[in-house]
């Protein structure tokens, strides 16, 4: 079964965050660095992309752990793996060989699922992240019209990682956390080229980010307009996640739901951040916020962002299974 066919049989349930697990380890920057990069004349810590290499086997442990919550679909761990983030850390020539570790490590633990007598479908998205950088605004005041980046250089970067991701044999690519339409235009250009020239059927998704409580984007679109400007692309879902909890995602997902041709997707973040910047918001309470997703029937996809654990997820699997997903013109 394709992600494409289960979508329409179930609600499918998407993993939580990689990044809050990640902290959990508390991995200095030798163990960043591992031993291939141990003379590495730039600081690593904090490259979370990088860790497919240097500490596989957390990242396998990861999926794994959300896979037995529950996961339907796990993404990989590829969020800045493309070659303008990864310029942060003088790691552009990585890039390749990021993507297809990253690959590999949620096979694996899909192997392990099953080896442990899980049968369930489990699908692999290619997480691609909105990278550093964005097209439509100045990070200038002082120069309005100036771009740090080009949608041509923004394309380049897209293809370079979707190519990759392909052939690596992920079942989505999961363009996500967009806060700029314009550079989510050139991933869905990148990631169509890629998808051709591979030649197998890997279905396109696509996750906005509201950034405030304005309802916009960054870039200063509604919803509505978001999804309008996407709309001329195949995909098979559209949706939000990040910067807001499920509370607060709940106006935006019903303008999705009634305007939206394509499978709507959720992943909101456990709740505002705290002082301290972290998420406190338990799996009980963030579940009880999805019901009302499921109960409205707004949605086909959902699952977790900044803060939520396995355990989070589990809680919103058990909510799923018993809703019905949202009808929609495929």
């Amino acid at each position: 079964m394709t992600i494409t066919e289960a979508v329409k049989h179930k609600i499918l349930v998407l993993d939580g965050a990689m990044g809050t697990m990640i902290q959990q380890y508390k991995f200095t920057e030798q163990q960043y660095r591992g031993e291939r990069f141990k003379n590495y004349e730039h600081p690593l810590q904090g490259n979370n992309d990088l860790l497919v290499l240097t500490q596989p086997q957390a990242i396998e442990d990861i999926h794994l752990a959300y896979l037995e919550a529950g996961a339907d679909i796990i993404e990989t761990n590829t969020f800045n793996a493309n070659s303008i983030s990864m310029e942060d850390y003088h790691m552009s020539s990585l890039v390749e060989e990021l993507n297809e570790a990253a690959v590999g490590c949620a096979r694996k633990a899909i192997e392990r699922y099953r080896a442990g007598g899980g049968t369930e479908a489990k699908f692999i998205a290619g997480s691609v992240g909105p990278t550093n950088k964005t097209a439509s605004l100045s990070p200038d005041v002082n120069a309005p019209g100036y771009r740090a980046v080009t949608f041509d250089h923004l394309r380049e970067a897209y293809y370079e990682q979707c190519r990759v991701l392909v052939q690596a044999g992920v079942d989505a690519l999961l363009i996500e956390t967009v806060f700029d339409t314009l550079n989510a235009k050139a991933a869905l250009y990148a990631a169509q080229d890629a998808i051709e020239e591979g030649g197998r059927e890997v279905a396109i998704m696509l996750s906005g980010t509201i950034t405030d409580a304005s309802g916009r984007t960054l870039s200063g679109q509604t919803t509505e307009a978001f999804l309008i400007s996407v709309s001329h692309a195949p995909l098979l879902s559209i949706g939000l996640n990040c910067a807001l909890g499920a509370k607060q995602l709940m106006p935006y997902l019903q303008t999705l739901n009634a305007k939206a041709p394509f499978a709507v997707s959720a992943h909101p973040n456990a709740g505002l951040p705290n002082a301290f910047g972290e998420y406190d918001e338990s799996a009980d309470e963030m579940a009880a916020q999805i019901r009302e997703y499921l109960e409205l029937n707004l949605v086909n996809i959902v699952g977790g962002c900044c803060g939520t654990t396995p355990a989070h997820i589990r809680a919103i699997a058990q909510e799923a299974k018993n809703f019905k997903p949202r009808a929609y013109e495929a």
